[in-house]
Formats: structure tokens, sequence, C-alpha cells
């Protein structure tokens, strides 16, 4: 079965491409007729999304401000769970050694992969001088203690540098596909970036990710491989994307030299990750292993598969669920496989990135809230459509709720705030409409013709995935 794309030129209109676009398009005049041209105008789609990133991040950090006002000071403290404003990083500002001024890894024990780590100790000591140079009038003021003002300023220079993260995802999304820039919309007013944008350090890893596809789109396997290696070296996740390299490798028409390309690229990402994690494990083997610990030993955790099964049915699962979530992990994976193999034409790195990461989300022993902006850019990639991403991350929003309350009950069970069931189907909400868009995805593969992004444009590297260009004897291969 072969698919042939409609040519257009030009960008994709999202009142033309998505039918709940072109329907809310009728109040304002209708779809963009298919003879329109747009004139060339400051306000392109780019500066669009952009601007609305900012002011999704801007009501996010508004939304916090309830609980910056007292400096998530305890973790007892009821309105911070009903006023949905949790965040990691104040509380580990304070638990993780860094408001003494100590060294990570080497003076204090971080749960965090070595460039996240980097990045919070870099931020700690500009807190503390900030707060020391204004503190007087916003610290003491407020009645915060010292500490506590200075996690606030720490919190603080972490939404910025998040914030940059962030404008950078919508930017790169917006150059990834080239003809369907306004999609980056998509990511700029996801409830989901509005939400969890400052609950950790996730963004950082995000970008590095989709700079990563941009790279592996512009034909850069190298820059990609490093970019993948930087990412896996913030968060675990990017790593997933070298399994999806070599899997369009093995569909594309020059195959060794798509291979070659796909070696490279992990080459890249092996250097780059162990040139950001080497010099850590030498200097600190002990704090440089915590991250690799911690994660062995933690028990089927918040917002995972297996957690909600725990609550639903407590003696289904054993105490330890590693070698549940191998299995499933190893069975998924192969599913994916054999799906990029067997697709009648090459999928797209979007759509297997995409489902490679939803599906080590659902088998992971953790699924914490701001994980779900690891699929953000992957899944607007993958499945361009409101309705499909509206879906999911309605339930995202609403397991966004309950956590924060299922975790205010646990700090106080004197006056629960939400039942261990409830959590549990808040949780089975969440997998559920995650499922639905893999579902969405995995018809796209197999049915070509359905998949937007193909309908609109013409192939090339960034749409079918199949890997960067080669040119061999005066002629360009696609590899």
């Amino acid at each position: 079965m072969s698919v042939t794309p409609q040519r257009r030129e030009g960008s994709a209109a999202p009142s033309r491409e998505d039918p709940v676009v072109a329907a809310m398009s009728e109040v304002v005049g209708g779809s963009f007729g298919r003879r329109a041209a747009l004139p060339r105008r400051w306000w392109g789609p780019l500066r669009v999304a952009l601007a609305v990133a900012v002011v999704m991040l801007a009501l996010g950090f508004l939304a916090d401000q309830p609980c910056r006002a007292g400096g998530w000071a305890d973790r007892a403290d009821r309105s911070m769970w009903t006023s949905l404003c949790y965040s990691d990083v104040a509380f580990l500002y304070r638990e993780r050694g860094f408001a003494d001024a100590l060294l990570a890894y080497r003076e204090s024990l971080l749960e965090y992969p070595v460039l996240t780590g980097a990045v919070m100790q870099v931020t700690a000591p500009v807190a503390a001088a900030l707060t020391d140079w204004y503190g007087g009038a916003v610290g003491v003021t407020a009645g915060l203690a010292p500490d506590v003002a200075e996690s606030v300023t720490f919190f603080d220079l972490t939404a910025v540098l998040m914030a940059v993260c962030a404008l950078g995802v919508v930017a790169v999304t917006a150059r990834t596909e080239r003809r369907r820039p306004w999609d980056a919309v998509l990511v700029a007013a996801s409830p989901v970036l509005l939400l969890s944008a400052n609950v950790n350090w996730d963004l950082l890893a995000v970008l590095l990710t989709s700079l990563a596809l941009l790279a592996w789109s512009r034909q850069r396997p190298v820059l990609a491989g490093v970019l993948i290696g930087l990412g896996a070296a913030a968060k675990l996740y990017p790593a997933l994307l070298l399994g999806v390299l070599v899997l369009v490798a093995l569909r594309a028409p020059e195959r060794r030299a798509a291979l070659r390309d796909a070696g490279v690229a992990i080459a890249g990402a092996v250097v780059a990750w162990c040139a950001v994690n080497l010099p850590v494990a030498w200097w600190a083997p002990t704090g440089w292993r915590e991250f690799f610990a911690f994660n062995a030993d933690r028990a089927a955790d918040f917002g995972s598969t297996w957690y909600a099964l725990d609550l639903l049915s407590p003696d289904l699962l054993p105490e330890r669920v590693d070698d549940l979530v191998v299995v499933a992990a190893a069975a998924l994976l192969v599913l994916i496989a054999a799906l990029a193999l067997t697709a009648p034409v090459p999928p797209r790195v979007a759509q297997l990135a995409f489902l490679a990461v939803a599906a080590f989300l659902l088998v992971n022993k953790v699924w914490s809230p701001q994980y779900s902006l690891w699929l953000l850019p992957l899944a607007v990639l993958a499945r361009p459509r409101v309705r499909d991403l509206a879906i999911w991350q309605v339930a995202e929003v609403v397991y966004f709720v309950c956590v924060w309350r299922y975790l205010g009950t646990l700090f106080d069970p004197s006056a629960p705030l939400i039942s261990n069931d409830q959590y549990a189907l808040a949780i089975v909400l969440r997998i559920a409409g995650l499922l639905w868009l893999v579902v969405m995805v995995v018809r796209d593969i197999r049915h070509p013709e359905d998949d937007p992004v193909r309908r609109f444009v013409s192939p090339s590297p960034s749409v079918t995935a199949s890997g960067p260009a080669r040119h061999r004897r005066g002629r360009a291969v696609r590899a």
C-alpha cells in the first residue's frame, strides 16, 4: 500500500486541516480559503505561538502564588494541596543541601541525573546571593525564614529557566515540520504546560529531545546524537530515541547509509552522556550512583499503572514489581518494533518516539504529573489534531487535580480530600486518555492516508523520518 501526499505550497492552515479548528473558525468568518494567501506580517506562526506560550507560562506562575507566598514551608500545609501549587523545586533546595551550600553528589545525595543536578547546583548560589541582596524587603517582610526565602528565589530562577526551555520547545516544534509551523500553538496553548512547567526540571530534557528531533530532520546525525546524550544526562527517557532511529533506519530505502547515520547518532549520544557523567562518577561515585540506586530500589509509586492496581486490588501484585516492569516494557517495545517494520510506509520519527515514551510511562514504576511534558511536543508532532490532544489533556488535568488532593490526604488523613479508589480511578482515566492518543497514532501508521502530516506535505526527512540525506556520486539519496 502506498501513499501519495498532496503537494501544496506554503504552510498548513489549521482551519483547513483540522476539523475542530475549522468548526471554531466559523465564528470569525470560516476557514482559510484554498486560494487565499497571507501577507507577510511580523505576527507569523512562530511569534504567535511564542506569545501564547508566554501567556500560559505567566498564568502558570501566577497559579503558584498561593504556595510561593508561604515559601512551600511545610508539606503538611493543607492549602498547598488544595491550591494545586505544589513544586519540588523549593523543597529540594532545603532538603538536598543547597541551602547549606553543599555540593551535590559529593557532599549530599541527589536522586537526579547529572545534567539536571548541575543546573540545580549552579542556580542555588545565585538564589542565595539574590536573596541576600533584596531579601530584607522580600523574605523578612513576608515573615519567611532565611532558608525558606532563599528557596522562593531558587524557585523563581528555576521558573525563568524552565520558561526559556518551554519557549525553546515551542520554537523548535514550529521548525521541525517546515510546512506546519502552526502546530507549535498546540504546544504553547497546552494546559499540561500551564500546570506542570514549574513542578520540576523536566523541560530541560524536553528541550534537548526536541532539538535532537530537529537536528535529525535537518540531516545532522552527529548533533542529534549529542543532543540525545545530553537529554539522557538530564532525564533518562531521551535514550529511547536511539532505538527509534534504528527502527526507521531499517525501513529506509538506503538501509546501509541509514544504519550508518543511526550508528553515528548512537556514538554521539554515548560520547555526550559519558562526557557529562564520567567526571562526576569519578569525583563522587556514591553520589553519582544515587540516581540509579534510588530508581532500582523504589516500589510502585504515585501515578503508575502498578500503583493504581495495588490500590484497587491490594493482594494482586507482589511487593516488588521490577520483573513485571521489565516484561511489560519488553513486550511493548517488541510491539512497537513490529509495527514499525510492518507498516505500509516507513513511520515518522515523531510517531515512533511518541509511542516509545508513552510505553515507558505506562509501565514505569512512577508517573509524576510533570512527566506528561515529555509527551507534549512528541504528541503534537505525531498527531496534530485538536480533538485527540484535548481528550488526552483533559484526562491529564483531572489527574493533576486528583494527585495533589491525594497527597494532601496522605499528609493529613484526618480530613481526607479524596479516597484511594477515587485516586486510582484518576490514574485509570489518565491511562485511558493516553491510550486514546496511542491508538490514533497507531492507526495513522497502519493507514498512512489518515495521517494529518502526510496528507498535507510530500515526503521529506522530517516527515518520512527515514533519516538524514547523503550525497553519493552527485545524487542525493534519502538514507
